[in-house]
């Protein structure tokens, strides 16, 4: 039976799934309204819910082509079958194939952190800085680090002991666990806005968006 389902998706959505092609140039997205990618390499997983309930599996190998075809119409309209869909506005339509599901990579439904650690909020400011002087330092390590009753991320090339760095304290009275993680500055691939941070005991690390259900989970160096 042919499944046949007609929607536009909203700005959100495709402000995510543009954010998601940054992390993977493919996704596989199942039925309902949630969403997920995983980088090729593993170490960066994304996930959120949608407005939009999808009725029919979809994989897309080439995101960003696929997000092409949609701007370039004026609010279009897409008709979802079975193993293709219409992009459509007027008298134009775009059909777009999907592709087989095995060539994709296809992260787990969804993950769990275990053990949290450490929590604590990043905002946007902070978080914005801390992208602007990786940059200008040209420094592209991210290390967290809990210790001497504070907690505070320091931007710096670990592997230089005389790396021009930038320190940020995020807490002046910490009282939690010794802690020391590091993050490669360039897996921060974030939409923006404010984050609640979860510090496992283990080499994971997640990132809640504090005014969405959008999370990140990023690899973390403990060594």
């Amino acid at each position: 039976m042919t499944t046949v389902t007609k929607m536009k998706l909203s700005k959100e959505t495709l402000s995510l799934l543009k954010n998601f092609a940054e992390i993977n140039s493919n996704i596989l997205i199942k039925p309902g309204n949630f969403i997920n990618t995983m980088s090729v390499g593993r170490n960066i997983y994304a996930e959120s819910s949608i407005q939009e309930d999808f009725e029919t599996e979809i994989g897309i190998f080439d995101l960003n082509k696929f997000l092409g075809v949609i701007s370039m119409f004026n609010d279009p309209e897409l008709e979802f079958n079975d193993t293709y869909v219409d992009i459509s506005n007027g008298k134009s339509t775009v059909r777009y194939y999907y592709t087989e599901p095995s060539i994709l990579t296809v992260p787990p439904k969804k993950l769990k952190l275990p053990n949290t650690q450490i929590t604590f909020d990043l905002n946007e400011n902070d978080l914005n800085e801390i992208l602007k002087v990786s940059r200008i330092l040209q420094v592209n390590d991210l290390e967290i680090i809990g210790e001497n009753g504070v907690l505070k991320i320091v931007v710096v090339d670990f592997k230089n002991d005389s790396s021009n760095n930038f320190t940020l304290v995020i807490e002046e009275n910490y009282k939690g666990q010794d802690y020391k993680g590091r993050i490669n500055v360039s897996d921060i691939k974030f939409l923006p806005g404010s984050y609640k941070v979860e510090l496992s005991n283990t080499i994971i690390s997640k990132f809640t968006h504090t005014n969405s259900n959008l999370s990140y989970y990023i690899g973390i160096n403990r060594s």
